[in-house]
Order: structure tokens, then sequence, then C-alpha cells
């Protein structure tokens, strides 16, 4: 393979990647004066198992005793909270398509093999 073809793989590969941190809003999302078109999960690289341990004991106190909390949208909000430094306040708030495409994107970062 030449050496120009590898390097065009590598940057669809980078695109898909740049793309799974990044949640695109269909309309300006306002939260504390401040308005949001793109959430970046980029954190997610940055997440423990410490932290993934503090969301699941947090739940667990909350009375969210689910078989795989990795899976609810609850968990997912509370790990893009850790990823992003935002209160968790910030994802509840946000309209339900956005709140997916945030647990789509956590679970698939949880799940993904390298």
């Amino acid at each position: 393979m030449s050496e120009e073809m590898k390097k065009n793989e590598v940057d669809v590969v980078d695109d898909i990647e740049d793309g799974m941190y990044r949640v695109s809003l269909k309309k300006p999302y306002m939260f504390e004066g401040k308005s949001y078109n793109v959430i970046d999960l980029s954190g997610l690289q940055d997440i423990k198992a410490a932290d993934m341990i503090a969301v699941n004991r947090l739940l667990n106190r909350k009375g969210n005793v689910d078989f795989l909390q990795e899976m609810t949208l609850e968990y997912a909000l509370n790990i893009a909270a850790k990823a992003t430094g935002k209160p968790i306040e910030f994802f509840e708030m946000l309209p339900p398509y956005a709140a997916m495409q945030i647990k789509n994107r956590v679970t698939g970062f949880l799940y993904r093999q390298e």
C-alpha cells in the first residue's frame, strides 16, 4: 500500500474518532446564560475506573440499582459531567435527542475495543 493511501486511511479514522467526542445540537442550548451548539466529550479519554466506581456508588445511593448501570441514561450523563467538568444539571436539562446522543457516545466509548 502506498504512503499516500496509508495517510488517507489515517485521516479518515481520525475524522471518525474526533466525531465520536462531539455532539452537535440541532438548535443552540442555553445553560446559565451561555449558548452551546456542540458538546465536547473529549474528556472521556481521561476517565478512570475510579470515576466509574464513584458514579456507580452515587447512583446506588440515589436508588438506581440497575444490573447494567453503565447502560442507563443517568450513568452516561454522570460520566459526561465528569468528563466535561460541567454540572450534572447541564446534562439533565438537555433535550431528549441530545441526551440520547450523549448516552450513545459514552456507552460507545466505554465498550469500544482497542
